[in-house]
């Protein structure tokens, strides 16, 4: 079961184990991955970001593409525990799971951590606006202090 909404200042907090209510299975971009969730595996979007593409096969990788990819990756290999937690709406028009994902072992919101590190840009995803502020000033912050993909691209985050 996924849970449904969540209330700020209760996930997330480094060095807080959360109860897993899925498995990354892998990773398929900067801000998508596929995710067991007792035996259905689910596309996962994360709600709120954005990063640069790199699978699109109609255009070619954006700057920092492979880098958000391999970030995600690297904060959830396959087989790390997670936690998946939806906002207003369950799902995209593709059909993915939007939710804002916490790694089960230490309660790392990953979502924030990719756009603190500048490997993702904050994404207004109405109605899935929970943490809307929260990611906002992260990027903020991240693109006056030139990191990640602030710094390495002319036009971070535009197609």
């Amino acid at each position: 079961m996924l849970l449904g909404g969540c209330s700020a200042g209760t996930l997330g907090a480094p060095g807080d184990a959360l109860r897993a209510n899925a498995t990354v299975v892998r990773v398929v971009d900067g801000d998508t991955l596929v995710a067991d969730t007792g035996g259905v595996e689910e596309r996962v979007r994360l709600i709120g970001i954005d990063t640069p593409e790199s699978v699109d096969a109609s255009r070619p990788v954006m700057c920092f593409g492979d880098e958000a990819s391999r970030a995600l990756a690297d904060l959830l290999p396959g087989g790390t525990p997670v936690l998946l937690v939806r906002d207003t709406e369950p799902r995209d028009r593709y059909g993915r799971l939007l939710a804002y994902v916490y790694r089960a072992a230490d309660g790392r919101f990953v979502n924030l951590d990719l756009v603190r590190a500048g490997y993702a840009d904050a994404y207004p995803y109405p109605p899935n606006e929970h943490h809307s502020a929260e990611l906002r000033r992260a990027a903020a912050a991240a693109r006056a202090e030139g990191a990640g993909a602030w710094s390495a691209c002319p036009h971070p985050f535009e197609e």
